[in-house]
């Protein structure tokens, strides 16, 4: 019997990349991908909910992969990630040690985060504690993302680990320190690995570095710079040597020098760092990986710095590609594809760093999932019983005709058979109750993110919210004189109808209207009138309705700043 696939899926801060998987003969074999940008700068402010959930629907189009369990890995710069030592401790004190360690370095209050560690060989045989953190808000919204998507989250990785898993499952002959650079959109990761350790260290620069700096050498829109830079970027030489005749061409390849300069000051910092602090040796192989590793030149460039041997890492040195997949296409995306492949390595083999940063909620809900088809046999089995004992009662009766005792035991053990299904019918009955609840709750949950959206969407540059409050009740109009008592009593009918309704659907916090205050830079937004632009483009958003109205706005002549107050009056009042 074939086993079935395993779906991967690695969310960046700038595109996602979905593949499948499947077990041949102990090894894997990739059968689909697909990867698409999210079209949203990975700096900027915008929620990207939306997009993760539309790049996701394409994703599974695109690939014809079908929707169901996945293995997700997240971007390094949104975990917080640590090594620390090992005291030596009793073997049954070394959760304690490590939850006062956690407590001790992780940046937040531990109920607002989901972390988990690793024990890793440490210097000169020590053991460490690689402990992985992530804030509970941003995990959450990523899961529920991809579960609008149709897909259910099964475990949550960190795209340096899952990347450290792959290089160590393709590479068997390693020198005695190896550094992987994993160049992404945001940031890059530096992954150092000698025998039985790794270190994990993120750096602030990455490919985005470049786009913004075209951006602003032109004064393009993100998406005009991104163009840019796929078109003409390369790592300019620098020195003596001529630069292109395109004077864009000149300037977009010093843009990219300039990025590479700074990722060159930070690997040689980490390199001093790893190696004072942490003991480890000087790498003898750097391999490039990340979307912004194929930039032309940027091998050369780091080998010359650094004066390490650097090469492209092949994430399909033990892992095959089915042949439907065209060489040139997986050639084009194989720097990509590093964190998917040590993703699918968590189902095939016991991995040398396993991280899962899955959402307790999350864990709950599959659990009760699993529950679910043993209520449903349960209950099987009770109506089966049931029929098996109405059948032997009916044969019995024919047969025996006079024996009423004999009957009448039959007819109690019935009874009880028929209160045991009762039972489970409660039981599944409260079953059923609890996933509506789930059904609402999720129907629910992403409304503040639509409403804060519609707010945040006509805002000018310069001018930012400050405070949002939710409002439950307006104030109510004067009461209208009824025109007739035939028509008063059939308003207070339909009223009553209207409250029963309410009453009887599920309860939740109701929104009416949203007060909102904010301030704005004069210099920036220019007049007052800014904020009535702003009102009035608020009223035209489908959520809010025109009685949507400027609450206070004081007239300070001889301040840098305009603040004010709105009302933003829902058109239907929400429950949330």
């Amino acid at each position: 019997m074939a086993k079935k696939p395993l779906l991967t899926l690695d969310i960046g801060s700038h595109s996602l990349k979905l593949a499948e998987f499947v077990e041949v003969r102990g090894g894997l074999e990739m059968t689909r991908y697909a990867v698409s940008d999210l079209g949203v700068d990975p700096q900027g402010d915008t929620d990207r909910s939306q997009y993760i959930i539309t790049t996701i629907h394409d994703l599974l189009r695109d690939s014809g992969c079908k929707p169901g369990p996945v293995l997700l890995t997240i971007s390094g710069h949104s975990v917080f990630t640590r090594f620390q030592p090992l005291p030596e401790v009793q073997p049954d004190k070394i959760y304690q040690v490590i939850q006062y360690e956690a407590q001790q370095n992780v940046p937040f209050p531990m109920n607002e985060v989901v972390w988990d560690y690793q024990l890793i060989s440490g210097q000169d045989g020590s053991v460490d504690i690689m402990l992985a953190a992530i804030k509970s808000e941003i995990i959450n919204n990523l899961c529920d993302c991809v579960r609008f998507a149709g897909l259910q989250p099964d475990l949550v990785d960190v795209a340096p680990a899952a990347l450290y898993n792959a290089v160590r499952y393709n590479y068997d002959n390693l020198p005695a320190c190896t550094l992987v650079v994993d160049i992404g959109a945001r940031s890059t990761s530096l992954v150092f690995i000698e025998a039985g350790r790794v270190f994990i260290r993120n750096v602030p620069v990455g490919g985005n570095t470049i786009t913004q700096s075209i951006m602003n050498e032109f004064n393009i829109s993100f998406d005009d710079a991104e163009a840019m830079k796929k078109a003409h970027a390369y790592v300019a030489f620098g020195g003596a040597y001529e630069g292109p005749q395109s004077e864009t061409v000149d300037k977009v390849s010093k843009s990219v020098r300039s990025m590479m300069t700074r990722l060159h000051q930070e690997i040689n910092r980490s390199l001093n760092f790893y190696r004072s602090q942490s003991g480890g040796n000087k790498p003898e192989l750097l391999l490039l990986t990340g979307g912004s590793s194929v930039i032309p030149y940027t091998d050369t460039f780091l080998r010359e710095k650094l004066r390490i041997e650097t090469d492209y890492f092949n994430p399909f040195n033990n892992v095959a590609v089915a042949e439907s997949i065209p060489t040139e296409d997986i050639g084009a995306h194989a720097c990509e594809m590093g964190p998917l492949v040590g993703l699918a390595l968590r189902r095939l083999h016991t991995c040398p760093v396993e991280i899962d940063l899955l959402p307790p909620q999350v864990e709950e809900e599959k659990k009760f999932a699993r529950k679910l088809p043993v209520f449903a046999a349960s209950v099987a089995v009770a109506l089966l019983t049931l029929g098996v004992w109405i059948a032997f009662f009916a044969r019995m009766s024919s047969a025996v005709g006079g024996a009423e005792e004999k009957i009448q035991g039959r007819v109690n053990e019935l009874s009880r058979v028929e209160k045991s299904v009762i039972a489970k019918e409660a039981e599944l009955g409260d079953v059923e109750r609890k996933i509506g609840k789930l059904a609402d709750l999720e129907l629910r949950r992403g409304a503040w993110r639509r409403l804060y959206g519609e707010l945040a969407k006509p805002l000018p540059p310069g001018m930012w919210l400050t405070k949002i409050s939710p409002v439950d009740k307006l104030a109510e109009e004067a009461p209208k004189e009824e025109e007739d008592p035939r028509a008063a009593r059939r308003n207070r009918a339909r009223q009553a109808e209207a409250e029963a309704a309410a009453a009887a659907a599920p309860k939740g916090q109701r929104l009416a209207a949203i007060d909102i205050e904010g301030m704005a830079y004069k210099d920036e937004v220019g007049t007052r009138d800014a904020i009535t632009v702003y009102r009035d483009k608020l009223r035209e958003t489908a959520p809010f309705s025109d009685k949507t109205e400027i609450t206070w706005q004081p007239a300070r002549d001889d301040a840098g700043t305009l603040e004010f107050r709105i009302r933003a009056i829902l058109e239907e009042p929400q429950e949330l």
